[in-house]
């Protein structure tokens, strides 16, 4: 397995994660309908704002950057050491990215242990995220490292039958 540490981000290293992950954000909430094209990076804007009223200054937040064993940049990740819902001893884990071009080589679990590692540190046992459900290199990176499904959100997308138009024409 390949080794990765994890120190806090630099200024100038949060702020390119900020543009970067606010713009990526957005376009997930557009690809996966939950968010109009239209305005979508101005309301990942107004979120990240609310989350972060103080930016890399937030109390409670973890802005991490991954390196490899020559202090190469390997990734980044962001932990809430609070639940946003407010669960007792439970962080959460709102962005973890290994860079495009180390993809693949082991680094994305060695990061994932190493971001565990700092909320351990940090006085927090336990940690929770979300991911879409078409990232399967995630979705199989976080089972096979011993996370289980506690909530699903599941969509159809619904057009109408004519069974439907029927009845909406008979009411």
């Amino acid at each position: 397995m390949s080794t990765v540490n994890v120190r806090p981000m630099t200024a100038s290293e949060f702020d390119a994660w900020e543009h970067a992950t606010t713009a990526e954000f957005a376009a997930e909430q557009v690809a996966i309908g939950r968010w109009p094209l239209e305005g979508s990076v101005e309301r990942a804007i107004a979120d990240n704002t609310s989350r972060l009223p103080q930016g890399m200054n937030t109390p409670r937040m973890l802005f991490l950057q991954g390196t490899d064993a020559d202090g190469a940049t390997v990734g980044h990740a962001w932990v809430s050491l609070d639940h946003p819902q407010g669960s007792p001893d439970l962080a959460f884990l709102f962005d973890i990215q290994v860079a495009e071009e180390r993809r693949g080589m082991g680094f994305g679990r060695a990061l994932l242990a190493a971001v565990e590692a700092a909320v351990v540190d940090a006085g927090v046992p336990a940690l929770e995220l979300n991911v879409f459900g078409h990232n399967t290199p995630a979705v199989s990176l976080y089972d096979s490292s011993g996370y289980s499904v506690t909530t699903q959100q599941m969509r159809k997308t619904l057009s109408p039958s004519r069974e439907s138009e029927h009845l909406h024409r008979e009411e």
